[in-house]
């Protein structure tokens, strides 16, 4: 069974329905989904508090997410809001922490999609999501777009290639129905895809051989 590590962080509960509904399309084609919130910072920004304070609540059961889920996973799906056209800083600051489960290639051959949520339509959610490929590159992991071919891609609400975008309006956990049909297509697609892979993988021997844990000690990670 292949194992998905769903990675969010949500500020007004936008990321977290497409998470929600991620987990729920993953589990439907036959894989084990497990939903996992990034730590939070000491000062986070936080624009609408009332819908921060209830989705905390509504989280409080959602394991805070570790590298060893990460590495423990067939595949990933990392969930963020826009912040200035880049990833929410909580996931820039947890993707920061990786260096010690990257560098040895724990994390090569992930199977690994990237989905966002905004305020407004061309407001940075497919800058987001691409900056957040930059770090699948750096893992040696295997980055799976939405692509174009698929109708739903091509419902009003949706259009993005690359992940799926959601655009709030600044309102607390306001995700059309457009972009949760997108993200079940986007996390059917991921299994499918770390399926086949691990397949292929289990029936071929690997030449690559990552770089030791020497290299951590050296600069001390």
């Amino acid at each position: 069974m292949i194992k998905v590590a769903i990675v969010f962080h949500s500020r007004s509960g936008n990321t977290y329905q497409l998470a929600v509904a991620a987990a729920a399309a993953a589990v439907k084609a036959g894989a084990e989904a497990q939903l996992y919130r990034v730590p939070d910072l000491p000062n986070p920004i936080v624009l609408d508090r009332k819908a921060y304070a209830e989705l905390n609540a509504e989280t409080a059961d959602v394991p805070v997410a570790t590298m060893a889920d990460l590495v423990a996973a067939d595949a990933i799906m990392i969930g963020t809001p826009v912040h200035f056209g880049l990833p929410a800083p909580q996931i820039i600051d947890f993707i920061d922490h990786s260096g010690p489960v990257a560098i040895p290639g724990d994390l090569a051959n992930k199977v690994v999609g990237v989905f966002a949520s905004g305020s407004m339509p061309h407001a940075g959610a497919q800058t987001a999501i691409l900056a957040l490929h930059n770090v699948i590159c750096h893992w040696g992991a295997l980055i799976v777009p939405n692509g174009s071919s698929v109708a739903v891609l091509g419902l009003p609400n949706n259009g993005a290639p690359y992940g799926t975008c959601s655009v709030s309006r600044h309102e607390a956990s306001n995700v059309h129905e457009d972009n949760l049909a997108a993200i079940e297509y986007q996390a059917l697609r991921l299994v499918e895809v770390a399926a086949a892979f691990k397949i292929g993988r289990e029936q071929t021997t690997s030449a690559i051989q990552y770089v030791g844990h020497e290299v951590l000690k050296k600069y001390d990670l």
